[in-house]
C-alpha cells in the first residue's frame, strides 16, 4: 500500500558526455538490456525494480526520454567551463591547421562514437584571453589530448551534439570549396614554375 516516488532526469542538459558514451553503448546489447541500462542510468529507479515493470511503462518512460533529447538545446555553446576552467571552441574553423584538421580525420575514421572526448578536446581548448565584446582566444595545438579528452568527459551531451553538428557543415562546405582551391594552387604553381624557367632562360641569353 506504500508509494514511492522515483525521478528520471528534467531535461537533456542533464546529461554529460561521460553518461552520454555509456548510453551509446547499450546500443550494441539486446532491446530489453538497452531499456534497462536507459532507464537504469537516467533515473534512480532500481534495477530490481525496472525489470518487474510491464512493457508499457518501459515504453512510457523510454518515449520521455527521446522526447526530452529531441528537445535538446541545439545551439553551440563556444565556452563553457569545467572545474573552474574555461574551454573555448574553435573560433575560426577557416585557420584550422593540418595537424588539427589530420587528428580530427583520424579519430572520425577510427570511429566517432568511440572517440568523442578526443574530438572534443581537439576543437575545444583552454580560453587564454577574452574581451567583453565576446571574442576570445585559445591556446595552440599541441596534439597533447589526453588529459584535456578526459576533462572533456565532463562536458553536457548537448553540446558535444550542437559542436559535432556545427563542424559536420564547415567540412561539408570544406570539401565543396577544397577541390577549386586545390586547382588555384596548383595553376599558381604551375605559373610560378614557369616564369622561373622563363628567368632562367632569360639569364642564358644575357
Amino acid at each position: 500500500d506504500k508509494i514511492k516516488e522515483f525521478n528520471l532526469i528534467n531535461s537533456w542538459a542533464d546529461v554529460s558526455l561521460d553518461t552520454w558514451l555509456r548510453l551509446i553503448e547499450f546500443e550494441t546489447g539486446s532491446k530489453a538490456e538497452e531499456a534497462e541500462d536507459t532507464i537504469a542510468t537516467l533515473s534512480d529507479i532500481p534495477k530490481d525494480l525496472i525489470n518487474k515493470l510491464s512493457l508499457k511503462d518501459v515504453a512510457v518512460i523510454m518515449s520521455k526520454i527521446a522526447e526530452l533529447q529531441e528537445a535538446k538545446d541545439s545551439s553551440l555553446k563556444k565556452i563553457f567551463e569545467i572545474d573552474g576552467v574555461e574551454y573555448g571552441f574553435h573560433p575560426d574553423l577557416d585557420e584550422i591547421t593540418l595537424g588539427e584538421y589530420a587528428d580530427l580525420e583520424t579519430f572520425i575514421k577510427n570511429g566517432v562514437e568511440k572517440h568523442l572526448p578526443e574530438i572534443m578536446a581537439v576543437l575545444y581548448r583552454k580560453v587564454t584571453e577574452k574581451t567583453e565584446s565576446g571574442l576570445y582566444t585559445i591556446a595552440a595545438y599541441d596534439g597533447n589530448l589526453s588529459i584535456r579528452a578526459e576533462q572533456m568527459k565532463k562536458m553536457l551531451a548537448e553540446q558535444v551534439q550542437s559542436a559535432l553538428v556545427f563542424f559536420y557543415l564547415f567540412v561539408s562546405e570544406l570539401f565543396l570549396t577544397l577541390p577549386s582551391y586545390l586547382m588555384e594552387m596548383l595553376q599558381e604553381t604551375k605559373t610560378q614554375s614557369q616564369q622561373k624557367v622563363l628567368q632562367k632562360d632569360g639569364d642564358g641569353l644575357e
